[in-house]
């Protein structure tokens, strides 16, 4: 059986399921996001097995704080979802383009004295360099690099021919299977 795969170029969430499981996930995220308020979630599969995307018409950091209040209600209720990381831009992945759009936005969302670090997860893509992408954009960021404990990320989800840029703080990624296991 051949595996329909829609690609979204405009997506605002980034989720991680079991291998094999996107059906269950996206149907999950489908009804959590219909709770949440959004009527006409767009939910895709991806080339990757065990990732989906989504846009919502709620802003993807509101998504992640309301998605954690319905854990403290209920621990139990997502048990596909294992991670919905927010994506704020979406782009080609290409260096010079990436490198624009953190070079333009980062000052909206890392404060003067805030300490960064920049985070890249590449998927069906070596032609962009970690190196090379973190040095081009680390110098153009004046604000301290703090690998260990940065006041803000700057998560680069290269996707294939796409790319998801996101400048999160770090419990800004849902993750509600973790919380479970402190229980």
């Amino acid at each position: 059986m051949i595996k329909k795969v829609i690609l979204l170029k405009n997506i605002n969430l980034l989720i991680s399921t079991f291998r094999y499981n996107e059906t269950n996930a996206k149907a999950e995220l489908w009804f959590s996001l219909v709770i949440c308020g959004d009527k006409y979630p767009i939910i895709s599969d991806l080339e990757y097995s065990g990732l989906i995307a989504a846009l919502s018409n709620i802003e993807a950091k509101e998504v992640i704080s309301k998605f954690k209040k319905i854990t403290l209600d209920d621990p139990s209720f997502f048990k596909n979802i294992l991670k919905v990381v927010p994506i704020d831009f979406v782009c080609k992945s290409d260096l010079a383009q990436i490198n624009q759009i953190i070079k333009k936005n980062y000052k909206n969302y890392i404060k003067e004295d805030d300490s960064f670090r920049i985070s890249l997860n590449r998927r069906k893509n070596e032609l962009i360099n970690r190196k090379d992408l973190i040095r081009i954009i680390a110098r153009n960021i004046t604000n301290p690099v703090n690998l260990e404990n940065p006041d803000k990320i700057i998560r680069i989800e290269v996707l294939g021919g796409f790319c998801g840029i996101s400048f999160l703080r770090k419990d800004d990624i849902f993750k509600p299977m973790k919380k479970k296991r402190k229980n």
